[in-house]
């Protein structure tokens, strides 16, 4: 059995990582290869190209790197077709991983997408263009099969490995053990974003909005978690040495469990954060152009654009997005969740059960599902 994989980023190596391991429960003798990280790597795959010549964000970054994603695309794919596996799985990456697997579909190899693009958010009709790629689409969420299924694709939910990893019941007081913070003290954790574009956009807003909290909590504590090198940098720059902040490399789910409230743009982290059973506020602008541009032509979908309103399908924790988010209304936002216990008590059984409902074991889920491709 020969299985070719790519992933594109450290989510998607991990991702491959956790199906290889299902995959030999199902072909102890498989062969694995293609694109990955070091993760991947460990598994056991045979990694002809490394994960990170795929990491390229951004129109302008993308462009520039455009003719050398281009060749590698065509070598990959040619080599790909030349070992003839079994299947391929692309993991995330959709706009490097769709037409390779287009390509290789038209060329009678098998292929699953894993990891659904967020249909359920912008143009529902790119689903059966998915199609035409992929034999068979793996969701992380359970309203993202019954979307493809309009359009007469085979898609299956597995779960979301993340709330696999995370416990039903985060245990605070060891996050702040493992941080060195006191139990006793009230905590925000605030996420500005990954990205450097994001960091500069949202976090003067978020620190302004932080510092007006300190006001109404005394002896407030505010870590800041920085994804990288360049964004603590940019982080550091905003905000210099402000009083009660504290600026961490990485451990953002830490933070978050550590935390009584989390504030942060719109993304994985409030997935995350919810996963975490931390109340949370949501602030989120894109640049004026694009939000007009999104209006203009009715590419957003969904009344909600956060994780946990989506799944509840309801507003469990407020949206402040584009004009609303002001530091002044996510300072209200955030009051609400440090001053009103009951509020905080009626969201964590809300959560646990979103929680129950994305745990399935998400990478025997796709292993399982992967085989049933394999079936003659």
């Amino acid at each position: 059995m020969r299985i070719a994989l790519c992933a594109g980023e450290t989510s998607g190596d991990q991702l491959g990582a956790g199906l290889i391991e299902a995959l030999r429960q199902h072909f102890p003798d498989a062969q694995f290869a293609g694109i990955g990280g070091d993760t991947m790597r460990a598994a056991g795959m045979d990694t002809w190209f490394d994960a990170s010549e795929l990491a390229v964000m951004g129109l302008a970054e993308v462009l520039a790197h455009l003719p050398r994603l281009l060749r590698l695309r065509k070598q990959f794919r040619q080599r790909v077709l030349g070992w003839q596996p079994d299947v391929f799985i692309g993991i995330d990456a959709p706009d490097f991983n769709l037409g390779v697997e287009r390509w290789l579909k038209q060329r009678g190899v098998r292929t699953v997408h894993d990891v659904s693009p967020s249909i359920w958010a912008w143009r529902q009709g790119r689903a059966a263009k998915i199609g035409r790629s992929a034999d068979r689409v793996l969701c992380l969420f359970p309203m993202e099969p019954p979307i493809y299924a309009q359009h007469g694709v085979d898609a299956r939910f597995i779960g979301h490995p993340l709330a696999d990893a995370i416990p039903l019941q985060p245990d605070r007081e060891a996050a702040r053990a493992a941080l060195g913070e006191p139990h006793n003290t009230r905590i925000l954790a605030l996420l500005p974003g990954s990205r450097l574009g994001e960091i500069t956009r949202m976090l003067p807003t978020f620190a302004d909005a932080a510092r007006r909290l300190a006001v109404d909590v005394p002896g407030l504590r505010i870590l800041v978690p920085a994804a990288n090198a360049q964004c603590r940098a940019a982080i550091d720059a905003i905000l210099g040495d402000a009083p009660g902040v504290r600026i961490l490399d990485g451990q953002a789910q830490q933070s978050m469990i550590a935390s009584d409230v989390v504030l942060l743009a719109s993304g994985t982290a409030a997935l995350e954060a919810m996963l975490c059973k931390r109340p949370m506020v949501i602030g989120h602008r894109i640049s004026a152009l694009t939000y007009r541009i999104v209006k203009l032509l009715g590419l957003l979908k969904s009344a909600h654009v956060s994780l946990p309103n989506v799944l509840a399908g309801k507003t469990l924790v407020p949206e402040l997005l584009q004009d609303q988010c002001t530091a002044d209304n996510l300072h209200r936002a955030l009051r609400h969740w440090f001053t009103d216990a009951d509020a905080v008590a009626a969201l964590q059984p809300q959560f646990l059960t979103l929680h129950e409902t994305l745990r399935c074991d998400a990478s025997a889920r796709a292993a399982a599902a992967v085989a049933e491709v394999l079936q003659p």
